[in-house]
């Protein structure tokens, strides 16, 4: 078992206490619309997914390895026009994120990661600041954090997602179908037309939010192209760099 949750304390201690290389994975999520065919939990379901896998490869491969339960709040101010979207102010993100890797690490964990699938340009600036302040905070020792927004890691998922235009498309629908295909509305998925959007250009030109990025249905990207293969073929590279990650951190 390696969901910190589902364990009692003494059977933390007993883990920690033995042998063994001992990690903690930390999913980032978020509240936020994606499109109306999928839930507002999309980045929760992916970040825990992904943490769970990555701990229990981990774990076959000799580690002491745990996943934290989702941190289902973050910046997403993005959706803020779309009703169930909840954000919450950059700094309480840090602090939040911060203090939970810290409680990690005081716990007796000798590295920690995040992962997180929520890729809004203010989100992935706050876990690049924690990333920051947790090196400064214990001397150097980075935070492991696959930025999947850096192009070497993005260039080992799908076009769509190298594209930009993946918010609730086929990249997602595809993660949500592997995952949790109840939750996906695959009717209204399949009749959403293609909707690409150049979401790096409107950045770069000043748009603040899904809608003023043409997005008023909070999705781009092709939801109708989605697939439970490719989603499970994306949950697979996404634990391959949470993995990858931990085994470079301790290479001598």
């Amino acid at each position: 078992m390696t969901a910190l949750a589902e364990l009692s304390y003494p059977e933390v201690a007993a883990r920690l206490a033995g042998a063994g290389r001992k990690v903690a994975v930390i999913p980032v999520g978020s509240t936020e619309a994606h499109g109306p065919h999928l839930p507002l939990c999309t980045d929760s379901l992916i970040g825990e997914a992904v943490a769970e896998r990555a701990a229990a490869e981990l774990e076959r491969r000799g580690f002491v390895a745990m996943h934290f339960p989702t941190i289902d709040y973050a910046v997403t101010d993005w959706a803020g026009a779309f009703s169930g979207s909840v954000s919450i102010a950059a700094s309480t993100a840090i602090e939040l994120v911060l203090q939970t890797c810290g409680a990690a690490r005081a716990m007796g964990f000798d590295r920690v990661a995040i992962f997180t699938a929520h890729l809004e340009p203010g989100h992935i600036a706050s876990m690049r600041e924690v990333a920051r302040r947790y090196a400064e905070a214990h001397a150097g020792e980075a935070l492991l954090f696959p930025d999947t927004t850096r192009r070497a890691l993005a260039a080992r998922l799908t076009p769509e997602y190298q594209s930009g235009s993946c918010h609730a498309g086929q990249y997602e629908t595809s993660l949500v179908l592997a995952l949790r295909p109840e939750l996906v509305r695959w009717a209204l998925a399949r009749a959403l037309p293609a909707h690409p959007v150049a979401l790096a250009q409107r950045i770069r030109e000043g748009a603040r939010d899904f809608i003023e990025c043409g997005m008023d249905q909070a999705y781009c990207g092709t939801p109708a192209g989605a697939s439970a293969e490719e989603g499970r073929a994306s949950l697979g590279v996404l634990t391959e760099l949470v993995v990858e990650a931990v085994l470079a951190a301790f290479e001598p």
